[in-house]
């Protein structure tokens, strides 16, 4: 398999192509920290990493974005331009959250058995975390979420593992005679995981949708009729 992975959901702009199956599969990447300017980087960045690889558009199996929770505008850029690569080259577009993509990740850091808790969290406004918790084996265990810090931490057992922005926070609230392992702070996931994950994904369910898990702080602008008078 060949496929494009594209990640701007959140702080980085990130592109992949894997060539190949499995843990032999030849990876070519690129990742900058941007907070902004997704749009205006993306397309050079993948014209840069598919050059690298030695690959053109009509030779992708399939395109791998990554669908949220993340910012609306990178979420937006990233899913458009997968979706016009994808229309273009008659190749599927495959989505992958971003906290499954942080859960793979995570799983690279420390073998997991099946019976261990990973709970990726990230750091949103308010005391508040996107949060999706996963087996050792990175089986989803509930839906993605947004949850306190606090609550979160009350849910957590012994042996419990977390990872990602929100696990200062979580820390915080948890038991401090049991506290839960953090396995890392990243901000944004890796895009190999990204690319992984969406080699095994099945196009057929794994759609290139949104996942907003909150509504966008900007409001449009009221219009004054007083104004107008």
């Amino acid at each position: 398999m060949r496929l494009l992975a594209i990640d701007t959901a959140l702080e980085a702009c990130s592109v992949a192509v894997l060539d190949g199956e499995g843990e032999a599969a030849r990876l070519t990447c690129a990742s900058e920290l941007l907070g902004r300017g997704h749009a205006e980087r993306l397309m050079g960045m993948i014209g840069e990493v598919m050059a690298e690889a030695g690959t053109v558009f009509s030779s992708l199996d399939r395109i791998v974005v990554t669908t949220g929770p993340g910012s609306f505008t990178g979420l937006r850029v990233g899913l458009s331009a997968a979706r016009g690569i994808a229309l273009v080259v008659g190749a599927p577009a495959v989505g992958v959250t971003t906290l499954a993509a942080m859960a793979e990740q995570a799983r690279t850091l420390e073998t997991l058995s099946a019976n261990q808790s990973l709970h990726v969290v990230l750091a949103a406004k308010g005391g508040e975390v996107y949060a999706q918790s996963f087996s050792g084996d990175g089986q989803p265990l509930a839906a993605p979420g947004v949850e306190t810090a606090a609550g979160l931490a009350a849910r957590l057992v012994p042996g419990d593992r977390i990872f990602g922005s929100g696990a200062t926070a979580v820390l915080a609230c948890a038991d401090p005679a049991n506290p839960p392992i953090v396995l890392g702070e990243a901000g944004y996931p890796d895009i190999v995981a990204v690319a992984r994950l969406g080699a095994r994904a099945d196009s057929d369910t794994a759609r290139p949708e949104p996942v907003y898990l909150r509504p966008p702080d900007a409001r449009p602008a009221v219009r004054d009729e007083r104004l107008l008078a």
